[in-house]
This record gives structure tokens, sequence and C-alpha cells, in this order.
């Protein structure tokens, strides 16, 4: 009975841990939207050169590797807003590229409307039924080596002279339906309390949005261009 009782009672706490975690994860994820959705403003008011979007790729990894060193320190809030916030006004330029092409504004509402279904639908399916989707893990490392791997060759082509429009596609694809993976992923972690913190809980879940706009604007671009 004693035994019963300390399980039930270590089952609810872990639920109430779990249940916090949800709340400040998707608090703050709400939060650095917001604010990355600012900044991108900003920047595309100010129409910076596209070079600011490739810096602001190159920062996040380097921002990603500080976040993880701080994340339970008094500076994890400041550094995830600084993070987001940078993250938005790289976005700017790349808005603005696809705002001055034939139907641009279609194309960015479009993008944007996939983008915040995809993420919604996902997460709710989680959410709801509180599957498991950790055995992902392994497939997704591997998905994001690929991934990482076409991207130097897209990088290195162009210096050869070889067209990469067709590889570009495929590429945006593959990061299309591993995006959408990782949503599954992150939000079961979350959800099954394999994830401590919710800072890189929403650093984690920003970066899935993130990257799955990016590479939906390039696919929704290329297939509305006449």
């Amino acid at each position: 009975m004693r035994n019963a009782q300390v399980a039930a009672t270590r089952t609810s706490h872990e639920a109430l841990n779990t249940n916090k975690l949800i709340r400040n994860t998707y608090m703050l994820l709400a939060m650095t939207l917001v604010f990355s959705a600012v900044t991108a403003g900003i920047s595309m008011a100010i129409n910076p050169p596209f070079i600011v979007y490739l810096g602001s790729v190159i920062a996040s990894f380097v921002m990603i590797f500080i976040l993880n060193r701080m994340q339970n320190s008094v500076w994890a809030l400041p550094l995830t807003f600084l993070f987001t916030g940078l993250m938005g006004f790289g976005l700017g330029p790349l808005l603005n590229h696809y705002l001055a092409l034939p139907n641009g504004g279609q194309i960015v509402m479009t993008a944007m409307s996939m983008t915040a279904l995809t993420f919604l639908g996902l997460s709710a399916y989680v959410l709801t039924t509180r599957k498991d989707f950790s055995f992902m893990g392994g497939f997704l490392a591997a998905g994001m080596m690929v991934a990482l791997i076409a991207m130097v060759v897209l990088l290195v082509l162009p210096f050869f002279g070889i067209q990469i429009s067709g590889l570009s596609l495929a590429f945006s694809s593959l990061v299309v339906l591993l995006m959408a993976g990782f949503i599954l992923y992150d939000t079961s972690n979350i959800v099954n309390g394999v994830y401590s913190n919710y800072v890189m809980a929403t650093v984690g879940l920003y970066l899935n949005i993130y990257n799955l706009l990016v590479h939906l604007l390039h696919l929704v671009g290329v297939m509305s261009d006449d």
C-alpha cells in the first residue's frame, strides 16, 4: 500500500512537471515568434543585403552552442530572445526577395500558412495522443547528416558552373520532411518528459518552424514560377 502511494505521488509530481514544461515552452515559443516577427519587419524596412540572411544562419550555430552551455543560467532567457531576434532580422532580406517576385505576397502568405498549419497540426496530434516518437531520433540524425552534406555540395557546385536548381528543390523538400519529423520528435520529448529545460525545448521548436518556413518559401516560390 505504501509503495502504491509513493508511486502515485511520484507519477502526479512528474505529470505536474511535464505540464509546467509544456506551458512554459509554448508561452516562450509564442513570445519569441512575435519578437522574431518584429525584428523581421524592422529588417524588411531597412532592407539589408542578402548576406545578412547567410550571416544569421552562421550565427545561429554559434548561438545554439552558447545557449546549450548557458541553458540553466540567468542568461538563458535573454540569450533566447537575442538568438530568435537575430534569426528574425536575418529573415528580412529573404522575405523581401520573395515579395519582389510576381505574386510575391501570395507566395509568402502561402508558405506562412502552410508552416503554421503543419506545426499546429503535428503538435496538436502529439499533445492529444501523447504518442512517443522518440524512435525517430536515429532516422532524423541520419537525415540531418545527409542534409548538411547536401548543403555543402550545393554551395560548392556553382563554382564549377553546375546548375543546382533541381538539386536545390530536392534539398528543400528533404528539409521540409525533416522539420516535420523534428516537430513530432521534439513535441513528443516535451510531452513525455524527456526534455527537462523549457528554454532548449523552445529553441528546438523555433528552429523547426524557422527552417520549415524558409524551405517552404523556396518550394512555393518555385511552384509559383511562371
